[in-house]
């Protein structure tokens, strides 16, 4: 709840105006039913037509009044809730941007969604709802019970004897709900992440032929979200019923209360309207209470969802200099990796283990092996997506853990294994590399990523790309991604498995193009074509180095290598 006051501080003068204007609006209400007594009593028992109609304009008046404070108030409680929602998702969104890889896998990509979506849209029915009813409902509810004791303290009780029985089963309904909504929003959030697969990978889908398989899990996933939705709608729909009951059981005693008292001439009959408009105001509240108790609890607990995601720690910018700090001082190579290890979250087994190399500066390093051997968990640990679990990186001689990650990963141009691109220009990507280059600087660092002629085709770099690239094929988005990654110039250029949609001459030509940079290259692949050239090449097999060294010597003495360069080679005769 901390992040939605937070977010609610920058419309604290809505949030303070909106039940001020209910309160005025509730005030002309409770006077309402005074007038309509004195109609009765005074106007229409003594024949009096100017009494009624000079009430009838008074509550005319009320009216007027009353609908203008409420327009009012509803007004300043749109926009303290729509601003304050606003906030909300930004901070969401800027979360997003801090929190680690492991923190992102942990929540999953539809649970996100729903967050930002979903709950931040009942945290803004709640704040709507709240500002609006949370002071003005018990304001009305015990003023009517005190107009009540106003005109009959006997009557008074039963009106005022009312309210904690109203209470206490709006309080029950509420303490069986809150869990359940709770249950409600991850239910929807398996039915977001199964839409979304079915989306990005409709193809696959279809070309599988498993598209009733895909229905029938949807429609698993659904049923299960509506039956906790019709589960919490039973409990909640409780609500109403019972409240009706307990007030018209009020309202039978109240009337007959009533009717004694006139017939004793203790009040009038205008008293009695009076003392049932009190009560069918009570009715009216607590209903509108109740079904602001709902949207609370619902907002509730959206709001905690959200704010598991804001309380998240995020990504660490600098490690506490410790006793690593002086060792590492000494001279090393460029890059080293000593002794690393490295477990995903809730991994049963290391997925790297005891990993050793070095690379001097402007070398190459190769990083080959089968599916699942730990290739890209390497890479992702030197610019600390992922934090190694033992061992040691260093760079320069000093330990990445020591380095702010704004900076070291300024110093690192990554290629992810997926290219992914964004709507925009060819040019407003290139320049996610380094917002200030000049266009000569982006057609040097495609030229080198062998991209000129995707420029060229796309009718410059104002050339128009779609939503994740879609408007290009699959080797023009990597050799745009790889020229985005030059762009910054980086002292090390990490391409994990990049180039796999690159038939083999342009393979060629931007491994070549590439060693003349000078900057240091981890290049993960599972060709040997595109390892083989590499000053070091380092086999990999579940976690483990098997070897390394240079193309000659694994042929020589390493069976793992023999066995993937000799598969391939043979593939490609055929």
């Amino acid at each position: 709840m901390k992040h939605l006051l937070s977010c609610l501080k920058k419309y604290r003068t809505e949030a303070i105006l909106s039940p001020l204007f209910k309160l005025f609006e509730a005030c002309m209400e409770l006077i309402v039913p005074l007038v309509v007594a004195e109609i009765v009593d005074t106007g229409v028992k003594n024949g009096d037509t100017w009494f009624i109609v000079h009430a009838c304009l008074l509550l005319a008046l009320f009216a007027a009044f009353g609908l203008g404070f409420a327009l009012t108030a509803q007004y300043f409680a749109a926009k303290a809730a729509v601003g304050t929602s606003a906030e909300l998702r930004s901070c969401l969104f800027g979360k997003l941007q801090s929190l680690s890889f492991t923190q992102i896998d942990g929540m999953g990509t539809a649970s996100m969604l729903t967050r930002m979506t979903s709950d931040v849209q009942q945290v803004q029915n709640g704040v709507n709802m709240t500002l609006r009813l949370f002071l003005r409902s018990p304001i009305i509810v015990f003023g009517a019970a005190g107009m009540a004791f106003f005109i009959d303290w006997r009557a008074g009780l039963i009106v005022l004897g009312l309210i904690p029985l109203l209470a206490a089963a709006v309080y029950i309904v509420m303490f069986a709900c809150i869990p359940r909504y709770k249950d409600v929003q991850e239910k929807l959030d398996g039915v977001y992440l199964s839409a979304r697969e079915n989306l990005t990978g409709a193809r696959v889908i279809r070309a599988f032929r498993m598209e009733r398989e895909e229905e029938r899990i949807f429609r698993g996933k659904n049923g299960a979200l509506a039956q906790t939705q019709v589960r919490v709608g039973r409990i909640a729909a409780l609500t109403g019923p019972v409240t009706f009951l307990l007030v018209n059981l009020a309202a039978v005693a109240l009337i007959y209360m009533g009717a004694v008292r006139v017939d004793a001439g203790a009040i009038g009959q205008g008293d009695v309207l009076a003392l049932y408009g009190y009560l069918s105001i009570i009715l009216v509240e607590l209903v509108k209470l109740a079904n602001l108790i709902v949207t609370m609890t619902k907002a509730v607990s959206c709001a905690k969802r959200i704010g598991a995601v804001l309380d998240a720690a995020p990504e660490p910018s600098l490690a506490a200099q410790g006793p690593d700090a002086e060792k590492s001082q000494k001279i090393r190579p460029h890059l080293a990796f000593e002794q690393v290890a490295f477990t995903y979250a809730g991994g049963r087994a290391p997925a790297l283990s005891n990993i050793t190399f070095t690379a001097e500066r402007g070398e190459t390093v190769g990083i080959l092996g089968g599916t699942g051997a730990g290739k890209s968990t390497l890479v992702r640990l030197l610019p600390r997506f992922y934090e190694a679990t033992e061992g040691h990186i260093y760079l320069d001689g000093t330990d990445v853990a020591a380095i702010p990650v704004k900076e070291l990963r300024a110093r690192i141009g990554y290629v992810p294994q997926k290219a992914m691109l964004f709507c925009g220009t060819i040019a407003s990507n290139l320049r996610w590399g380094k917002e200030d280059a000049t266009d000569e600087e982006l057609l040097r660092a495609a030229e080198i990523a062998q991209a000129g002629d995707v420029i060229e085709a796309k009718g410059g770099l104002d050339g128009e790309v779609a939503q994740e690239g879609r408007n290009l094929s699959g080797g023009q988005r990597q050799r745009l991604t790889i020229a985005r990654a030059l762009v910054r110039d980086p002292e090390i250029l990490i391409l994990d498995d990049s180039a796999s949609a690159l038939d083999y001459a342009t393979d060629a030509r931007l491994r070549a193009a590439l060693g003349k940079l000078g900057c240091t290259v981890l290049l993960v692949s599972q060709r040997v074509a595109s390892v083989m050239h590499a000053d070091k090449i380092l086999v990999l097999d579940e976690g483990r180095i098997a070897d390394m060294g240079t193309h000659d010597a694994l042929m020589e003495r390493c069976t793992l290598y023999r066995e993937i360069y000799f598969s391939q080679t043979e593939a490609r005769h055929e």
